[in-house]
């Protein structure tokens, strides 16, 4: 299920879909709501963490990655390849280094 997740780009409607995930296991589990229990108490029970926290441990691993390479390898200059073309009304242009900031100010 977190095959390639390091190169996801997550949006809160994304983190809301993977966290219903969370209502099938306590089905699978047969546990019912009246049993009060909360879904953390459920994943520690289990042994397993939150989907949403994990896909942004892979995010962060890859970005770790480029962050690594040689400043003349191409994976490191599309950090800071500005996209051409048309984009929506009152939007800027956006880099990948601005996305990966954004996204490790989240993970902190």
């Amino acid at each position: 299920m977190l095959h390639g997740s390091g190169t996801w780009s997550l949006k809160r409607e994304n983190e809301l879909a993977l966290n219903w995930r969370e209502v099938r296991i306590r089905w699978i589990c047969g546990m019912k709501l009246r049993d009060k229990l909360t879904c953390i108490e459920i994943r520690q029970w289990l042994g397993i963490e939150d989907i949403v926290q994990v896909i942004k441990r892979n995010i962060m691993r890859l970005y770790g990655h480029v962050i690594r390479k040689d400043d003349d390898d191409w994976v490191k200059k599309c950090v800071t390849l500005e996209v051409e073309g048309a984009r929506q009304r009152d939007r800027r242009r956006k880099m990948w280094k601005e996305l990966w900031t954004r996204m490790r100010m989240i993970c902190t």
